[in-house]
């Protein structure tokens, strides 16, 4: 099983601007497509974007527009830039792969906080 380690989360004012990376262990993670999803307070876990091995990528709706996923093979590590952040964003960040996700592999995830 791959494990995955997320970071870069934090407290962030609305419109301000966080980049979450994920370390994975695999070396296969370059034929793996990942996925960023999150966790809100009283939510199901959501996905958020995910990425394909040859870099194809797709958005939640509502993030469109504000976040970038990205990979990079060579550190076997994929990010999440996050822009224009909304209080509604607010949330913990989890890496998996897609379109299923590794049971064994969801992390601590990365606290996301929106707020002023």
């Amino acid at each position: 099983q791959v494990q995955l380690v997320e970071s870069g989360g934090g407290l962030v004012q609305p419109g301000g601007s966080l980049r979450l990376s994920c370390a994975a262990s695999r070396s296969t993670f370059s034929m793996t497509a990942m996925g960023w999803y999150r966790q809100a307070p009283g939510k199901q876990r959501e996905l958020v974007a995910f990425i394909t091995s040859s870099g194809g990528t797709n958005y939640l709706g509502s993030v469109k527009g504000r976040f970038t996923i990205s990979r990079d093979n060579a550190k076997n590590t994929v990010y999440l830039q996050m822009n224009s952040l909304k209080p509604e964003d607010t949330a913990v960040y989890y890496c998996n792969t897609w379109p299923s996700p590794t049971v064994a592999s969801w992390g601590q995830g990365t606290q996301v906080t929106v707020s002023s």
